[in-house]
């Protein structure tokens, strides 16, 4: 039995959410921390540590008390670290959230650009294809592999998951800036 995002205490929407998914110790926190230009998100070397939906309220343009947008971090999926009983209560929160939060306005789905593609992966990305929810695609660590392999490891990323892959480098801040873009056109949210 699955039960109803209604039966979870998500914080009231006041704004567009984009929630960041991707297997566990793909580099989510750094990826928010480089997006936020802060380290607001706990980043860790061991997979697992985000164990709730941890949101973000973001005041992009004039300051006041609403935000303009909100990101919602989203534990790992995959090996993690975590309890066993921690790690069985995580669908039943996170694809309520994902299925049928009005607020969510787009998926930011992260891939290492370092490895193959994972069944993982691929199933995440048929399951928001499903459900229509709109999505970007992020090949994260794209620094730790040199030109033309990254291209190499890009391209199969993008025939193998049937989506363009963004390359993107939290230590670099490589296509930060493409994947803001991606995020206002999606959100709407106002230009700093």
């Amino acid at each position: 039995m699955t039960s109803s995002a209604a039966e979870h205490q998500f914080p009231a929407a006041s704004a567009p959410e984009v929630a960041f998914l991707g297997r566990s110790n793909v580099g989510k926190s750094s990826l928010l921390n480089s997006l936020l230009g802060d380290k607001l998100a706990k980043v860790s070397n061991t997979p697992g540590r985000t164990q709730t939906i941890n949101f973000f309220r973001l005041n992009l343009g004039k300051a006041g008390i609403e935000p303009d947008l909100v990101f919602a971090d989203l534990p790992g999926y995959g090996y993690a670290r975590a309890p066993l009983a921690i790690v069985g209560e995580w669908p039943k929160f996170i694809e309520p959230y994902l299925a049928q939060r009005e607020s969510l306005a787009l998926c930011v789905c992260l891939v290492d650009t370092n490895i193959p593609p994972q069944k993982s992966d691929l199933q995440l990305i048929h399951w928001l294809n499903r459900r229509g929810r709109p999505f970007v695609v992020v090949g994260t660590k794209s620094d730790r592999i040199s030109g033309n392999k990254l291209v190499h490891s890009l391209r199969l990323l993008t025939k193998d998951l049937g989506t363009e892959v963004m390359p993107y480098s939290s230590k670099t801040g490589r296509g930060r800036d493409e994947l803001w873009r991606a995020i206002r056109r999606h959100t709407l949210a106002p230009v700093e």
